[in-house]
């Protein structure tokens, strides 16, 4: 086995730490990491580094709410509203799960190499988000975890949005849930917990599907990305809805459209 070199390794741990940062706020945590990737050179086996340090998020999320999913997790026997919490995570998680494994390979071989759809996908993200916003939305739901379960699966399927690259799965579950009448922090928060087995089973789907093409340099690079984006998600996760319920999304929004600008301006000048 090679050793990798230094800057590979400063590569993953840059994008690491973007991958942290962008996981949950709706700025599309893929498409950034996929068009830095790009800007530094950076080309990891079967584009499973950017999928597989997802694991590094999860992992933040769990550290930061550990307390409450174990409540949820101990009241299911005798709690209906936590069991319906449950399958309403669940039910949301479908429509996506079903949909990522029946496209896999378009999502992989052709969405994720094209630098101009990614960007293209987050301006009109970074727009719909301003209008979602700005509009005078009123809110009737505000606990994540009473979520009716309509209203779970409804945002799973706007969840199927986010198989395209530069998207953000958490910019169109956040939205789904406004439109649908959640306010900002439940649709955040509920998110968060959408996040778990999406991203989970996506970690998983990946890894089973380039077993064999994966070695030892590239499980190296992996775990320090992971690492990487451990540490910034945990930063993430700790503020944003604190961040949300003051500032709202808008930020984000300018954020997604400005990157997307400078992409398209970089892949048509480059």
């Amino acid at each position: 086995m090679e050793a990798v070199d230094t800057g590979t390794i400063a590569s993953a741990i840059v994008l690491g730490i973007v991958e942290g940062l962008t996981e949950f706020i709706p700025v599309s945590s893929t498409g950034h990491i996929l068009l830095l990737g790009e800007l530094i050179d950076f080309h990891s086996t079967g584009k499973t580094f950017e999928v597989l340090i997802q694991l590094g998020a999860i992992c933040a999320l769990l550290a930061v709410y550990t307390a409450r999913l174990t409540q949820i997790v101990f009241a299911t026997p005798y709690d209906p509203a936590a069991r319906r919490f449950i399958a309403g995570i669940l039910l949301a998680f479908l429509p996506a799960a079903v949909a990522g494994v029946l496209l896999h390979s378009f999502i992989k071989e052709v969405l994720f190499e094209t630098p101009s759809l990614i960007c293209t996908t987050l301006i009109v993200g970074g727009i719909a988000l301003l209008y979602i916003d700005r509009k005078a939305l009123t809110p009737r739901f505000h606990d994540a975890t009473q979520f009716p379960l309509w209203l779970a699966f409804a945002i799973g399927c706007c969840q199927m949005l986010a198989l395209v690259p530069g998207v953000s799965r958490s910019g169109a579950t956040i939205g789904g849930a406004l439109l649908l009448g959640a306010d900002k922090r439940a649709a955040a928060e509920f998110s968060f917990f959408l996040a778990l087995p999406t991203m989970t089973g996506a970690f998983a789907y990946d890894l089973y599907a380039n077993r064999d093409a994966l070695s030892m340099n590239d499980a190296l690079i992996i775990a320090v990305g992971f690492v990487a984006a451990f540490v910034a998600a945990v930063i993430v996760v700790r503020g944003l809805l604190d961040f949300v319920s003051r500032h709202g999304f808008t930020p984000f929004a300018w954020w997604r459209i400005a990157v997307g600008v400078i992409g398209l301006a970089a892949l048509h000048f480059g």
